[in-house]
């Protein structure tokens, strides 16, 4: 298969960045916003996003077998310019609320969370089906993921500098023009893959998908992974405010981390093509875990030592995102599926990851409320709650994911 070109390589990874921009507001940001500006309890946010999330995640494999039953003729460039109203005024909506209390507060996010969702889980999987669609050289799929999740980092970067020194207007403002602009750089320039007019691809069920032995195995790593994941990006914001007390840098921190899973991306790249995707993947875990128990120890103002495991942790996060997309392309063609079924594979994988983070928000939020912390209060016995919650659990949870991953025999794919 020819070497993509740059440009094209460019024109798809770019619309990688406003993804991004959503995708870290709605996923880490939210929580204390309304928590902040409507007031709202611990357990109703935690409530919204769990249900709203399992809806979402729950409507992802539908909307995978949707792409996956067009005409050969149609590539997924109409399913991209779908997604983009409903992402803009979603956002907008979301992050500028009305001043409102109790059940209606409620409503509001609840409502404006699907919609955000829905363009999300729409756009997400279609671009993500698009880029397996390209290439399934081990050396390619790697360099298209990569330079993608690259552009995505520059995303949540730009997100967390707008987040610290500006606003939420700016935030939406810069989100609408870039979503607008590389949808448009990716639909003209990237290229289409098509086939006979008229006839119909044909979507695999979910019994297909896990009589797949490397899916099923690859599949159960990445939830593994992305639970460990998922509890500390839910609950990073309470930890460095209450902790911490460093909701001053909290900004700072997030650029660090994300500027770290950035700069990591070339070398995760190296280290895959010279020792495999695998064998790359399961050093990042390792690194994950060595610099993240550190935070056992932590106290408040301990800003040097936590802006080092930012950097740290935001290495093995590169990891993270370059290649496990790069071994699911891998393990779709090896089922014969490329060109094909992509979005049916990718509409369970987002079902997987927003299955995480619903767990993580709606079971751990609450739970933390249970255990007595409470936030902006100073109590020993719900600080330490928020300590192990945040720390300690998704440590073991790295760990198993990295056992999973050894004895999965994906090395061949």
């Amino acid at each position: 298969m020819p070497r993509l070109p740059l440009s094209q390589l460019l024109s798809y990874a770019m619309f990688g960045f406003p993804l991004a921009m959503v995708a870290l507001p709605i996923y880490v940001y939210v929580p204390q916003f309304y928590a902040d500006r409507l007031g709202m309890s611990l357990s109703a946010i935690g409530t919204a996003l769990l249900l709203t999330r399992i809806m979402d995640a729950f409507i992802d494999p539908f909307i995978g077998a949707v792409i996956d039953r067009r005409p050969q003729s149609r590539t997924y460039a109409p399913y991209i310019t779908l997604a983009l109203p409903l992402l803009i005024a979603g956002f907008i909506a979301l992050f500028h609320p009305p001043h409102l209390s109790g059940n209606p507060a409620f409503l509001w996010f609840f409502v404006t969370l699907v919609v955000v969702y829905a363009g999300f889980s729409l756009a997400s999987i279609a671009y993500q089906s698009w880029g397996a669609a390209l290439t399934q050289e081990p050396g390619q799929r790697v360099r298209l993921t990569s330079v993608r999740e690259a552009c995505g980092l520059v995303g949540v970067i730009a997100t967390a500098v707008i987040i610290q020194f500006g606003n939420v207007t700016i935030l939406s403002g810069m989100l609408s023009i870039s979503l607008l602009i590389t949808a448009w750089l990716l639909i003209r320039n990237t290229p289409r893959k098509s086939g006979v007019a008229g006839v119909a691809h044909v979507p695999l069920s979910l019994r297909h998908l896990f009589a797949n032995r490397s899916f099923r195995a690859l599949f159960l790593v990445f939830v593994v992974n992305g639970i460990a994941a998922a509890i500390p990006a839910t609950l990073f914001l309470f930890f460095t405010k209450d902790r911490l007390h460093l909701e001053h840098l909290f900004g700072i921190l997030l650029l660090m981390y994300f500027l770290a899973a950035a700069l990591s991306m070339p070398l995760w790249t190296r280290l895959a093509h010279r020792k495999g995707e695998v064998k790359a993947w399961l050093l990042a875990m390792l690194l994950s875990v060595l610099s993240f128990v550190g935070v056992l120890a932590l106290g408040v103002g301990d800003a040097w030592v936590f802006s080092l495991i930012c950097i740290f942790s935001g290495m093995s996060l590169g990891a993270d995102l370059a290649l496990p997309p790069a071994l699911l392309a891998g393990v779709i063609h090896a089922a014969g599926h490329s060109d094909k079924n992509e979005a049916s594979y990718f509409g369970v994988w987002n079902w997987a990851s927003k299955m995480n983070l619903a767990l993580a928000a709606g079971l751990a939020l609450p739970a933390l409320e249970y255990l007595g912390y409470v936030p902006g209060v100073a109590s020993e016995s719900g600080l330490q709650a928020l300590t192990l919650a945040y720390a300690a659990l998704p440590c073991l949870l790295k760990l198993l994911a990295a056992a999973l991953l050894w004895k999965a025999s994906l090395e061949k794919i």
